[in-house]
């Protein structure tokens, strides 16, 4: 039987890139180290902070082949393998490069919104087509399509290999409804920062975050506080992040987060089209509260 092994602090990596637009392997390579030494427990790699589609196949392998290598099995790497066509990310799940990860983060399929039966069809087909753990992305407010709960469920029993949910539905009673019915193999982890406090409490195993890009001492230690039942330090840490949650992602993800890793010196304040920049003013509010913080 397969069981999740991605616990606690999951970063949601984002992809650096240099003033003429091409990817920063360096500051990457930066970024993972300075991570790991600061509570990072896995990884999320080429996924949607990570601006994955306007990558190339050369620029996506590259990244996967160095964050392996950077981080040497000391923690999991997880991989987004996922899109609107089955029968090609069986494809790819099949004929891919997946030497080093230890599984796969597939998203709901988007845009053309399958019902719930499509939905248990695409991921059951998915699972049979790998044998890497896969965790399901469930994120509505990206893919026009959100997977209830009784979908994932279904999913959990049915699939041995599909060991949890990212889920960023952002409705904490869909949530409960799953760690209630679940099976005790299948976990269920934040897609969303903001969510990440309420979520824990109610049985989530941890978070795969943006903000742990730039803060990951600060925001694991929120999470092992409560995973050993210490509510109100943990809670004190929630709220003093309560403002960033917001500018994070006013502008648009990953925006916000490259803009503080920007301002904390780690990268150049680069996204690729379709996405731009955050707004002067979200980047000055965010150098504000760094400096409150003491970042």
């Amino acid at each position: 039987m397969v069981y999740n092994i991605f616990r606690g602090l999951g970063i949601a990596l984002v992809t650096p890139f240099k003033e003429n637009g091409s990817v920063d392997y360096d500051a990457l390579l930066r970024l993972v180290d300075y991570q790991l030494e600061n509570g990072a427990d896995f990884f999320c790699i080429l996924a949607t902070t990570g601006e994955t589609p306007t990558l190339t196949a050369d620029e996506r392998q590259r990244i996967k082949d160095l964050v392996v290598e950077k981080v040497q099995a000391r923690v999991p790497i997880l991989m987004g393998c996922g899109g609107y066509n089955t029968a090609a990310v069986v494809e790819q799940l099949r004929t891919g490069d997946f030497k080093g990860v230890d599984g796969i983060l597939s998203v709901c399929p988007y845009y053309n919104k399958p019902s719930q039966e499509g939905l248990y069809q695409h991921f059951r087909a998915i699972a049979q087509a790998t044998e890497l753990p896969v965790v399901l992305y469930n994120v509505p407010g990206r893919t026009g399509v959100n997977m209830r709960a009784e979908t994932t469920v279904r999913l959990a029993r049915d699939c041995q290999n599909i060991v949890a949910i990212k889920e960023a539905s952002g409705n904490l009673e869909q949530v409960d409804e799953i760690i209630k019915n679940k099976p005790p193999r299948f976990e269920v982890i934040s897609g969303d920062d903001a969510l990440t406090f309420p979520m824990v409490s109610c049985g989530a195993v941890g978070v795969i975050s943006v903000i742990g890009n730039a803060l990951p001492r600060e925001f694991s230690k929120m999470i092992r506080l409560q995973m050993r039942g210490e509510y109100d330090p943990a809670r004190k840490i929630h709220h003093r992040f309560t403002d960033l949650f917001s500018l994070l992602f006013v502008d648009g993800n990953p925006a916000g987060v490259k803009a503080m890793l920007h301002e904390m010196g780690f990268i150049e304040n680069v996204l690729r089209l379709p996405l731009v920049p955050t707004r002067i003013t979200t980047r000055q509010r965010m150098s504000e509260i760094l400096r409150e913080l003491g970042v």
